[in-house]
């Protein structure tokens, strides 16, 4: 007699949750935060001057850009979760040319980081829309600046210290970073997104939904926002630690400065609840209008090098507002047949500021000095509050009108 056979369970996998993807994202900053002071402060040694400094980002950007166009294009030919896992091998690999010490091998490493950057933003921006509601997308953004409190909170002060310890010392903390995130991608099993079936019609070329973008005023806007408040980020990134060596201020001053700043990721959930009662509008306007009045305070009082610190340092808790915030005009507005075409397009903000920040700075140190790019800054975000007050003031809202802005 036949013993009955054991019934056979079919399951499927976990569909990811926001958290899932926070603890990527957290993963990730843990590789860059560590190395995110650490970058212009190497580079800055080698070369001696704020001018080649801004050179080899501007060369960085170029290609960032360039590899960003592509990554759709590769996308569609290589599953997407073997896209992600090639982002963190670029990764590994800049870590490694950290390693050699050398003016080439650490111009290497920086470009490398840089593709894999606008890889796994790329990657990661397409999964989040695949996978979150279009009203939680607030909430994942808050979740994931949480998440990654830490990491960019310490890293940027860490990174400096371990670098005076032991100069490849950082490179090798990164590159473990790495290696957890490969193996937590691989854990979640995200696979290659939703839409697991072949596409029927041709893919569209690059051009086609470039021009789809254009034609939409309101994807345009929420790029500018992006590319306006990260050219903010790499002012205070990269040219704040060189006004304070160059301002006798030290070579920590500017790494703390970016762990406080980070440090308030924190809470960055009580920016979120501040976004549902002003809306993304006022946050929008309000955060641009103000960093930019104290980006030029810091390039009008660079005589008083403390005073110019303070002024940029209390900007940059408006910048992190803008992180909680300033993406969401874009991401509202995307349809849903175009997610991958325009995360590709979203991602790019971060060339496009990698290369608009160090042509200014370079243009602008050759009339004036190192404050100049604060003040260029300035300018820039006075812009970005006057372009916000076109938002519609009920973006993010439900159209029921029952729930605010990305409540849970």
């Amino acid at each position: 007699m036949l013993s009955p056979r054991a019934p056979v369970y079919i399951t499927h996998a976990p569909v990811p949750k926001i958290r899932h993807f926070a603890l990527l994202a957290a993963l990730e900053a843990g590789i860059r935060g560590m190395l995110l002071s650490v970058w212009p402060l190497v580079i800055y040694r080698a070369w001696g001057n704020a001018e080649a400094v801004s050179l080899i980002y501007l060369l960085a950007g170029f290609l960032s850009l360039g590899w960003g166009g592509l990554v759709p294009a590769l996308a569609r030919l290589i599953p997407r979760r073997w896209m992600t896992t090639a982002a963190v091998g670029l990764y590994l690999l800049g870590a490694m040319l950290g390693l050699t010490g050398t003016t080439a091998g650490m111009t290497a490493a920086l470009i490398s980081t840089t593709l894999g950057t606008v890889t796994f933003q790329i990657c990661l921006s397409a999964y989040v829309l695949d996978y979150i509601a279009r009203v939680d997308l607030g909430q994942n953004e808050s979740l994931r600046l949480v998440y990654s409190a830490v990491p960019w909170s310490a890293g940027p002060m860490l990174g400096v210290w371990l670098m005076n310890l032991w100069a490849p010392l950082p490179f090798l903390v990164a590159a473990g970073f790495g290696i957890a995130l490969l193996a937590a991608f691989w854990a979640l099993r995200l696979g290659d997104g939703k839409q697991i079936t072949r596409a029927r019609a041709p893919a569209p070329n690059p051009v086609a939904y470039l021009g789809r973008f254009v034609k939409q005023p309101r994807l345009v806007a929420g790029w500018l926002f992006a590319v306006i408040r990260s050219c903010g980020w790499w002012v205070f990134i990269v040219y704040l630690p060189i006004f304070c060596i160059e301002n006798g201020l030290g070579d920590q001053a500017g790494a703390v400065a970016l762990s406080l700043a980070n440090g308030l990721l924190f809470i960055s959930g009580a920016f979120l609840r501040l976004v549902r009662r002003l809306g993304v509008r006022r946050s929008v306007q309000g955060s641009f209008f103000g960093a930019g009045v104290l980006f030029m305070v810091g390039a009008l009082a660079a005589g008083w090098p403390w005073v110019a610190f303070g002024a940029l340092l209390a900007a940059s808790v408006l910048l992190v507002m803008l992180d909680v915030c300033g993406s969401l005009p874009f991401l509202m507005a995307v349809k849903p047949s175009e997610r991958t075409e325009m995360a590709a397009v979203y991602a790019s903000y971060r060339d496009v500021s990698g290369i608009l920040t160090p042509a200014i700075a370079w243009g602008v140190l050759l009339v004036l000095p190192l404050s100049g790019i604060f003040g260029a800054a300035a300018l820039g975000m006075a812009g970005a509050a006057a372009l916000a007050g076109r938002i519609h003031p009920r973006l993010g809202v439900p159209r029921d009108g029952t729930k605010p802005l990305a409540q849970s």
